[in-house]
């Protein structure tokens, strides 16, 4: 079904593109970014890590699987917008609820179909990522020009996205059996400290798979609270924007590194480097897709992973920490692993809850309760 061309996008440099609106109204200035996942918009969409983003979906087919009531990676999604080649209106699996348009129109999210996504996407890797407005067809480019100069991007995207208030969720194998638990240690389930960064809710789902039991506190908990817990492990999670915005964190962390086992995912990872000592850097255009090699360093194994950043450790600053490089890209050198063996922490720059993405990563899940139990 053809639809009219009644909304556009216009980057920085003046360049335009127009297409088809679905989803809510109204005019977005973001972050515009891709993805190169050929599945899982749903965990794409609710991924609190697309914070203030706008993310080019380099799939052309985009809402043919409807939206699952159980897929949902959290509760108020808070992505910028989403681009899309082909947006399909009507769709076909027994387990939608709901379709992405009437989603997004609720949640407050515009989105354009019809645009050439390609073409977007070789922008964005040419030129790097870059604020972009989603606006009416009509708006004159002077005018958004003028728009998107004048507006700045938001940088506190994990004190808004964070939980308010700490929040329990138990593993249904520890309340079944608690001595049948894997992760059970002493008779009794794990207990981690999730530290909510704008956690994805499949991190939560894993640990509980595990027979853990799992404690979510906001991002700025202090290190004393979290001591009062007396958790076996903390978990640092993944959010948006850039690690350097949430100093808070990064003090609790560096006051709590060597006292419990510590296991950081994506921001959580660059939190816990940032603890060290080590230094973060932008990526021009980030990693952003469920396809990405990464190298294990300690196995030599390859894992196809998902991944969703625009910060990376700068390699020069590790030589001054106690950290070791654990995990390389294969497409682009960057560091995607580190870990203190003395102090019982590591972290990765990648997704191992795979939501979506491929499940080469969860063994991760496993070695932190290893860790934990050692």
């Amino acid at each position: 079904m053809s639809r009219s061309i009644d909304r556009k996008i216009i980057l920085e440099d003046g360049r335009e593109f127009y297409g088809s609106a679905f989803g809510a109204s109204g005019d977005r200035v973001c972050e515009i970014v891709f993805n190169t996942s050929m599945a899982g918009y749903q965990e794409i969409l609710s991924d609190l890590s697309y914070t203030d983003q706008a993310v080019v979906m380099t799939y052309p087919l985009i809402g043919n699987y409807g939206m699952a009531a159980e897929d949902y990676e959290s509760i108020v999604p808070s992505i910028g917008a989403l681009i899309v080649r082909e947006y399909n209106d009507e769709p076909s699996n027994f387990r939608s609820v709901k379709t992405l348009g009437e989603v997004m129109e609720a949640r407050g999210i515009p989105g354009i179909s019809g645009v050439d996504t390609r073409a977007l996407t070789r922008s964005i890797r040419d030129y790097g990522t870059r604020k972009a407005l989603l606006t009416d067809a009509e708006m004159p480019l002077s005018k958004g020009l003028e728009l998107l100069n004048s507006t700045e991007l938001p940088a506190d995207a994990v004190s808004r996205v964070s939980c308010r208030d700490p929040w329990i969720s138990e593993s249904p194998l520890t309340a079944l059996n608690p001595l049948d638990s894997m992760s059970s240690a002493a008779g009794r389930p794990l207990q981690i400290a999730a530290v909510d960064c704008g956690m994805k809710r499949n991190i939560v789902r894993s640990l509980n798979r595990r027979g853990c039991n799992v404690t979510v506190l906001p991002w700025n908990t202090p290190a004393d609270r979290i001591r009062e817990l007396q958790p076996d492990g903390i978990l640092l999670s993944n959010g948006p924007g850039d690690p350097t915005d949430v100093p808070e964190t990064i003090a609790a962390v560096r006051s709590l590194i060597g006292s419990f086992p510590i296991f950081g995912i994506c921001l959580g990872h660059q939190i816990l480097s940032l603890a060290y000592g080590a230094r973060t850097y932008k990526l021009k255009f980030g990693h952003r897709g469920g396809n990405h090699p990464v190298k294990n360093l300690q196995t030599g194994k390859i894992e196809i992973t998902s991944q969703n950043h625009s910060y990376a450790i700068e390699e020069e600053s590790i030589a001054d920490t106690p950290l070791t490089v654990t995990h390389v890209n294969l497409l682009d050198g960057t560091i995607e692993g580190v870990a203190c063996a003395r102090d019982r922490a590591f972290g990765v720059q990648y997704h191992p809850e795979s939501a979506p993405g491929p499940q080469d990563s969860a063994y991760l899940f496993d070695r932190f309760l290893e860790m934990i139990r050692r």
